[in-house]
């Protein structure tokens, strides 16, 4: 079990990685919007694999913290877009 926690906590952090190329290049705005939210995904499922790894249930709290903060910033860049 730690080993596939281990190998998905590192295809989250490539995710993570690619997002944030493409949040560097994007060419809309949308684009790098978008791979925020992919950043955001990425961060979530990483501090639920460390919580999970770790022992660490205020890990989860995090998470959770960190999704609801990406809602926001999704609708906070939808109205800024009308």
């Amino acid at each position: 079990m730690t080993e596939l926690l281990t190998l998905s906590a590192l295809g989250l952090m490539l995710s993570l990685f690619l997002g944030l190329l493409r949040v560097v290049v994007g060419p809309t705005d949308g684009d790098r919007m978008l791979a925020t939210q992919l950043i955001g995904t990425a961060g979530v499922g990483i501090l639920l694999s460390l919580s999970l790894l770790h022992d660490q249930p205020a890990l989860i709290d995090v998470a959770l913290l960190l999704a609801l903060l990406a809602a926001v910033a999704a609708a906070a860049f939808t109205g800024q877009q009308e």
